[in-house]
């Protein structure tokens, strides 16, 4: 779940980047326009993962043995 909320925050901002940058939301232009149901959904997938990488922040790290 980490790994999948960490690849979807990054296509958010990577995202983000594309707007603040060149003006141009990737995922409105592949999905047919930010009303269209799939850019919702992707827009809701990527902010729910950011809010479960929130809880990144607060877990204690895991320990490699040997170290």
């Amino acid at each position: 779940m980490d790994t999948l909320a960490l690849i979807l925050s990054i296509i958010g901002s990577l995202n983000w980047g594309l707007v603040g940058i060149f003006q141009f939301d990737l995922v409105a232009w592949l999905f047919g326009g930010q009303g269209s149901v799939i850019s919702r959904i992707v827009y809701t997938l990527v902010g729910l993962a950011g809010l479960w990488c929130i809880t990144l922040l607060f877990r204690k790290g895991k320990h490699i043995e040997g170290e």
